[in-house]
């Protein structure tokens, strides 16, 4: 989950891990005074189902080990907090909710001493904060003392009532330190605002005077530079990323789009900052750090832009007329493309466009909060363990005390596949859309927005049932609710599974009646198939590059 601003050998390495968004919708943003934040966690060969931290007390002086949540490498021990909450997936049972995206930075700040990840970091302070603010008084309490070793990182931090921004980087390992162990930045979104951020340090400039507590940073946050060289002018110039992340094309073109794609879609006047997401133009006009939406919006809305590939956009990588997309997705334009997303021919550098949804997503998840409601029914926390575009998000209450098999199967791994489990079955059924997507992706589809739908029409009767309730049974009741939408969903993704390869076996298309039910012969026999063959748009390029070879007499 990393964006590594270093040498373009070591960029063609590292391109894979270029990965994740985060999106974030203001309490007056969206229509019904929710809370909206969401999260793709992309990284090839990641996997991970829906992580439960159950709520415990802990004794005087217990200590947590800490575990790199990338490579599950042992970094030292922490001392525990007294009480921690649950915890399912990036949710917690006051219904904090943080997620991030990496954008690595300058190499020379990461603390190798540091204890502190940036995964961990997440889960240690959903278990330890009932507000978005406590969350990041311990994210940036810990690091001062006990390090911080993760490259550059922008973290989303919500409650019910707020959301906010963080940037933080390491101080470096080898040096005398003055003051601080971390240079991190947290601002409070405006509530009827949008934002997001996708691996690329958004924060530029910031009011270091405010007194309203919606602007917050560590002391050593323009000292540092200034004592590295990095910057020189009044602080009141001072730009985050300018000192520490600069964006380049990639963190632009590969990065910044993503969030240019997002306000496209609900705010007006997104065009003059194409350019900006072109990464091109060394005097383009900055991409806002937060936009006004044009209308208010909803659960349903953030999912839409988490399945997005640049579609109907100068970025579009698929499409049906020879102005949209190109042919790189093949004979059934697939809006995914091979990895690395840095390539070359003949000596020349050339890239892959990074949308928001993406091959090597390893969860997805929208989460909802909302203030009016107890925190038990408040906040649900719409999960998808694959590629957002590709599976349904079902939901999950965030007092949910187990997580369910789908999402945490035991045996399965990265290695091993299960058909109980989730995350391989939707891959299953992903990796045999992706390489013949127009044929076969209508059909999955409709299956994925029925379910999607089924979950929102079932949501208020869900939650009216469990506010009639004690907390006890309300939780109980929740808990169940959400393993039995998830254990639907597997079950009907394995469905889906064999109708496909029935259905498009051999590139062809077997018909159906109005009922859905694949045709017969009267004899018996499966209906004659339908063969497609080639879109008229891939037949013309065929033909171009191919000249008279295929010309038939």
């Amino acid at each position: 989950m990393k964006r590594q601003l270093i040498s373009f050998v070591m960029i063609m390495a590292a391109a894979g891990a270029m990965a994740c968004t985060n999106f974030i919708v203001g309490k007056k943003a969206s229509k019904d005074g929710s809370v909206i934040c969401s999260y793709s966690a992309d990284s090839y060969g990641m996997f991970q189902g829906l992580v439960h931290r159950p709520a415990a007390r802990h004794q005087k002086g217990e200590m947590l080990k800490i575990y790199d949540w990338d490579t599950n490498k042992y970094h030292g021990e922490i001392l525990e907090a007294e009480e921690t909450y649950n915890v399912i997936g990036n949710i917690n049972e006051w219904q904090v909710t943080i997620g991030e995206t990496t954008f690595g930075g300058r190499e020379e700040m990461v603390d190798t001493t540091g204890i502190l990840d940036y995964g961990s970091l997440i889960y240690i302070a959903l278990q330890r904060s009932k507000t978005a603010r406590e969350a990041i008084d311990v994210m940036t309490t810990l690091v001062e003392q006990y390090g911080y070793n993760s490259e550059g990182e922008t973290f989303t931090i919500c409650d019910p009532n707020e959301a906010w921004i963080m940037e933080m980087m390491g101080t470096a390992s080898d040096r005398k330190l003055e003051k601080g162990r971390a240079v991190w930045v947290a601002l409070r979104i405006p509530d009827d605002m949008i934002c997001g951020h996708a691996n690329q340090s958004r924060i530029t400039k910031f009011n270091m005077k405010d007194k309203s507590g919606d602007v917050r940073f560590s002391k050593n946050v323009v000292s540092y530079a200034r004592k590295m060289g990095w910057f020189a002018g009044k602080d009141e110039d001072f730009s985050y990323n300018a000192a520490y992340a600069a964006p380049d094309f990639s963190g632009r073109r590969i990065c910044d789009a993503r969030v240019w794609s997002f306000f496209n879609r609900y705010a007006d006047g997104m065009d003059q900052y194409i350019p900006w997401a072109e990464g091109r133009d060394a005097n383009a006009e900055v991409l806002p750090l937060w936009v006004k939406p044009n209308r208010l919006l909803d659960v349903a809305d953030v999912e839409a832009a988490m399945r997005d590939h640049f579609e109907g956009t100068p970025f579009a990588i698929n499409g049906d007329s020879q102005q949209d997309g190109d042919i790189g997705g093949g004979i059934w334009e697939m809006p995914y493309r091979p990895t690395p997303l840095y390539f070359q021919v003949d000596g020349k550098k050339y890239f892959n466009e990074r949308p928001v949804s993406t091959q090597q997503a390893g969860f997805v998840y929208v989460s909802q909060m909302r203030s009016w409601l107890p925190r038990e029914v408040g906040g649900c926390f719409w999960f998808a363990n694959d590629d957002g575009n590709m599976v349904p998000f079902t939901p999950v209450y965030c007092c949910a005390t187990e997580s369910p098999k789908p999402y945490s199967t035991p045996g399965a791994d990265d290695l091993t596949f299960s058909f109980d489990n989730a995350f391989w079955v939707q891959n299953w059924v992903s990796n045999m859309v992706y390489p013949r997507y127009s044929m076969m992706f209508p059909s999955l589809e409709a299956v994925r927005d029925s379910l999607d739908q089924s979950y929102f029409r079932l949501q208020k009767e869900v939650e009216d049932k469990a506010l009639t309730l004690d907390e006890a049974a309300r939780v109980k009741f929740l808990t169940a609710y959400t393993a039995e939408k998830a254990d639907q969903m597997l079950a009907r993704w394995k469905q889906l599974a064999t109708y496909l390869i029935v259905k498009y076996n051999d590139m062809t298309v077997k018909p159906e009646d109005e009922n859905g039910r694949f045709q017969r012969t009267p004899d018996g026999l499966g209906a004659t198939v339908k063969r497609p063959g080639y879109s008229q748009r891939f037949a013309r390029e065929l033909i171009k590059q191919t000249g008279s070879r295929y010309v038939a007499e």
